[in-house]
């Protein structure tokens, strides 16, 4: 099976590789993502699958239904692009203004495409059933997965697989974790009010942007002085806005920043502890808060059995050196919802090249990847999908 099936991947690569580039060329924001679900759709058509759209959004399901009865298995790719100016000189870069694909969801689409083709061809071999879902807006919160989930596409599904192309991996290499592998993503914002006045009268005022520099401080010491060292959280204040003019003292300022944790517990107190330090550091210089705490996507937890299943195949098809359990990243991901419903796993597969210059991080302007990462992200898809079909075939005849 292991030429065969390479094999075919390398036969349709040349088609991913198109289709990724085109994706990448007409890139669409979250939510608005048109032109991309009916090209997705009109590929899925042509390979003969049921399929069905709009859904959540514009979500885009293909549904395989293999040659024998038995299990279902979801295989996931995100479709939308981000609100970046894409920078590359690349024939293939961006045609619209101001947005890109800057984190591979162009190249997640192509590589299940093609996962989807070489699984087609199979069909009449397959036990069971192989649902490809392609996910709307991933990158805005509240995202497209839960939306899905709400529009039924997990119904019947017995586990769900996933895959994330990750420049900060070398090509030919995968990645993946028992356990949490990305953190919750939440968000805060915190107005002060204090009183204005004259810059050189600072007695007369209760100075807003001095209590919000407190208070900068004030949270860092929630993560280095509350929260258990071999757990793991983050605060960041990414804004600050306050004052008008050099020579007024500003009556109010406002901090927005992001929280990523791990734990759940860990996550319920610090949504928790942020207010009452943003409270008591207020009273404390005579000033008045609000405190508003946005909850994002929950962390992406794996199912231990499905990680060892995926970590499995991929040992079978790249060797035990070129498989590496990763740490946690403090990025987030709604794929989170799914392994909420079911069990299953997300996994990183390498996509940076130094030689090559593919380097850059994801969600920067000139963010691009080793697009042969699409045809490891393939096969990884496709063993595993039949690997999980498969073992609960294995299972009911041993019993």
């Amino acid at each position: 099976m292991d030429g065969e099936l390479r094999d075919r991947i390398e036969a349709v690569y040349p088609w991913m590789v198109e289709l990724r580039r085109e994706f990448h060329q007409y890139p669409e924001l979250s939510f608005m993502e048109e032109r991309t679900s009916a090209r997705v759709a009109s590929e899925l058509k042509k390979l003969n699958l049921k399929v069905r759209t709009g859904l959540g959004g514009h979500g885009v399901v293909g549904i395989l239904d293999g040659g024998r009865p038995g299990r279902t298995v979801a295989l996931r790719a995100d479709m939308d692009a981000l609100p970046i100016q894409d920078e590359k000189t690349c024939e293939y870069r961006s045609r619209v203004d101001g947005v890109m694909h800057a984190c591979g969801h162009d190249a997640h689409m192509a590589a299940l495409l093609g996962t989807a083709r070489v699984l087609t061809e199979k069909k009449d071999e397959i036990p069971g059933r192989v649902v490809f879902l392609f996910q709307h807006a991933e990158e805005q919160i509240p995202g497209g997965a839960s939306k899905m989930i709400e529009a039924g596409v997990l119904d019947g599904v017995d586990a769900v697989y996933g895959v994330h192309l990750w420049t900060p991996l070398p090509c030919g290499v995968i990645g993946i974790r028992d356990d949490a592998l990305m953190a919750a993503a939440d968000s805060f914002r915190i107005r002060v009010t204090g009183k204005g006045g004259h810059g050189g009268l600072p007695h007369e005022a209760v100075d807003a942007v001095a209590i919000a520099s407190h208070l900068v401080v004030n949270l860092q010491t929630l993560i280095s002085r509350e929260v258990d060292p071999l757990k793991s959280g983050v605060i960041s204040v990414g804004r600050i806005e306050g004052g008008g003019s050099f020579n007024v003292i500003a009556e109010t300022c406002t901090l927005t920043g992001t929280v990523r944790t791990l734990d759940p517990k860990v996550r319920a107190f610090l949504q928790q502890r942020i207010g009452e330090v943003a409270e008591q550091t207020a009273q404390m210089f005579g000033a008045r808060c609000k405190y508003d705490y946005g909850r994002g996507y929950p962390a992406v937890v794996n199912d231990r059995e499905e990680a060892h299943r995926v970590a499995g195949v991929a040992r079978q098809m790249l060797g035990n050196e070129q498989v590496w359990e990763v740490p946690p990243i403090m990025a987030g991901e709604d794929f989170a919802y799914y392994l909420q419903q079911r069990p299953g796993a997300f996994s990183l597969v390498g996509a940076g090249n130094k030689e090559k210059g593919w380097i850059y991080p994801h969600h920067h302007p000139l963010f691009d990847l080793d697009e042969r990462a699409m045809k490891v992200s393939a096969e990884l898809m496709i063993r595993s999908a039949l690997a999980c079909l498969t073992a609960e075939r294995e299972s009911e005849a041993a019993g």
